[in-house]
C-alpha cells in the first residue's frame, strides 16, 4: 500500500506538470487562424487545411515515439523521461514563436510530437500509486487538468494574442521552462527498481506494443473504443477555433472563451462529479454515462447556428468528460505494474493515431462545406461526422465489454515478460 503522504505529494506534482503542458497546449489555440493565415496568407477555410497539417505531424510523430518513450519509462522511471519531455516541449514553442514560415511551425510540432510522451508518462505515473479503488478518481485529476488548462489557457492565449499571434507561443516556451525547473526539484520517482524491466525495441514501436497488448485478457474491445472515443474527440482541436471563426464571426478572444468555459466545465465534473459518480455507477456505467452525452454534445454543436447555442451546449453536455477516466482505469486495471508504461504508450500511439486521421477528415470536412466553393453551406458537419465515431464506440462498448470485466484487479492478471 503506497504511503499517502508520498501519494498525494506525486499526485499534485504530476497533475501540476500535465496542467502547465496544457496550458501551453491550449494558450496558442485562439491565435492559430491568425497566425496561420499572417504566414501563409491564406484565408480561413485554407488555414484550416494548414492547421490539419500541423496536428497530422505532431500526432504522427507521437504515434512513432509514444511506445518508446512509454518503454524508456518502464526501464529507466517515470521522473527522467518527464524532464526531457517538457524540456524538449518549451524549445517546441520557442521555435514556433521565431518561426518565419510555415516549414519553421512544422519543425516545432515535430519536436512537440516526439515530447509528447509526458501525457502517456503521467498516466502510467498516476498508475503506479493507485489502487483498484482509487485509480479511476485518480485518473480523473488527468481530465482535471486538461479542464481547467484548457479554460486558463486559451483566455490567456486570447488575451496575449491581442498583442500579436507570436506571444502566446512564447508565453508558452517560458511556461514549460518553469514546468521543467519545479518538475527538477520536487518530483519524485514512482516505478519501484523491482518493478522496471529491460527496453526491448520489439515492443518499442506502436504495432510491436499493441501487440503485447494482446497477452493481456479483455484489453483488445477497450483499446479499440478507446480509439474510436479519441477520434471522436480530435474534431474539437481540428475545427473549434476555425468553425467559431467562420460560423459566429469570433474574435481570438471570443474563441478563448468559449474553450475557456468548456474547459472549466470539464474540470468541475472531473472534481465534483466524477469521485461520487464512480462509486455508485461503478467503471462501466460511468464509461457509457460519458460515451452517451459525448454523441449528444456534437449533434448538439453540429446544429448550433447562433453562437450562444455553444456555450449552452457546453453546459448540458459537459458529463461527456466522466467517459475518458473510466475507460483508462479499465485498461490500467489490466496490466501489471511492469507494463503500465507500455499501455499508456499504447494507449497514446492510438490517440495519436486518430489526431493523425481526425484532422485529415474534419478540416477536409470543413473546408468543403464553408467558402465559395462550399457543397452545401454546413459548417457543422464536422461535429456529425464526430457524433458517428462517437455512436459506433457506444455500440461496441455495450455489445464487446461486459460489465464483470470492469471488477478484474491486478491479482488477476498474470506476469507476461
Amino acid at each position: 500500500m503506497p504511503d499517502p503522504k508520498f501519494v498525494r505529494r506525486g499526485l499534485f506534482l504530476v497533475f501540476m506538470i500535465l496542467f502547465l503542458d496544457i496550458i501551453g497546449i491550449a494558450i496558442i489555440m485562439p491565435v492559430l487562424p491568425a497566425f496561420l493565415q499572417e504566414l501563409t496568407g491564406d484565408d480561413v477555410s485554407t488555414a484550416a487545411i494548414d492547421g490539419g497539417w500541423l496536428l497530422l505531424i505532431y500526432s504522427a510523430m507521437q504515434f512513432i515515439f509514444a511506445p518508446v518513450i512509454g518503454n524508456l519509462s518502464d526501464r529507466f522511471g517515470r521522473r527522467p523521461v518527464l524532464l526531457v519531455a517538457v524540456l524538449t516541449f518549451a524549445l517546441d514553442n520557442l521555435i514556433c514563436a521565431a518561426a518565419t514560415s510555415f516549414w519553421m511551425l512544422f519543425v516545432g510540432r515535430v519536436l512537440a510530437g516526439i515530447s509528447g510522451g509526458s501525457f502517456a508518462t503521467c498516466s502510467a505515473y498516476i498508475a503506479d500509486i493507485s489502487t483498484d479503488k482509487t485509480r479511476a478518481r485518480n485518473f480523473g485529476l488527468i481530465g482535471i487538468a486538461f479542464g481547467v488548462g484548457f479554460t486558463v489557457g486559451p483566455v490567456i492565449g486570447g488575451l496575449l494574442g491581442e498583442l500579436g499571434p507570436r506571444v502566446p507561443f512564447l508565453g508558452a516556451g517560458l511556461l514549460s521552462l518553469a514546468n521543467f525547473v519545479a518538475a527538477w526539484f520536487l518530483l519524485p520517482e514512482t516505478l519501484e527498481r523491482h518493478n522496471r524491466r529491460a527496453f526491448d525495441w520489439r515492443r518499442a514501436n506502436p504495432l510491436g506494443a499493441l501487440r503485447q497488448m494482446r497477452h493481456y485478457p479483455g484489453i483488445a474491445w477497450v483499446l479499440i473504443v478507446t480509439f474510436l472515443y479519441w477520434l471522436a474527440h480530435a474534431v474539437y482541436p481540428s475545427v473549434w477555433p476555425f468553425v467559431g471563426s467562420y460560423r459566429y464571426g469570433w474574435s481570438e478572444a471570443e474563441i478563448g472563451l468559449s474553450l475557456g468555459l468548456f474547459g472549466i466545465s470539464a474540470a468541475v465534473v472531473m472534481g465534483v462529479v466524477l469521485p461520487r459518480l464512480i462509486p455508485v455507477l461503478g467503471e462501466w456505467r460511468t464509461a457509457v454515462l460519458g460515451i452517451s452525452f459525448s454523441c449528444l454534445a456534437f449533434i448538439g454543436y453540429a446544429f448550433s447556428w447562433q453562437g450562444w447555442m455553444v456555450y449552452a451546449v457546453i453546459l448540458l453536455t459537459t458529463i461527456e468528460n466522466v467517459a475518458d477516466p473510466a475507460l483508462r482505469s479499465i485498461a490500467a486495471g489490466k496490466v501489471p505494474p511492469s507494463a503500465q508504461g507500455e499501455l499508456q504508450g499504447a494507449m497514446t500511439s492510438l490517440t495519436s493515431l486518430t489526431t493523425i486521421v481526425g484532422p485529415a477528415i474534419f478540416t477536409q470536412l470543413f473546408s468543403r462545406f464553408t467558402g465559395e466553393n462550399a457543397i452545401t453551406e454546413f459548417a457543422g458537419a464536422p461535429y456529425l461526422m464526430a457524433a458517428t465515431f462517437m455512436g459506433l464506440a457506444g455500440i461496441l462498448f455495450t455489445l464487446k465489454i461486459s460489465r464483470s470485466e470492469t471488477i478484474g484487479s491486478a491479482k488477476e492478471i498474470h506476469q507476461v515478460s
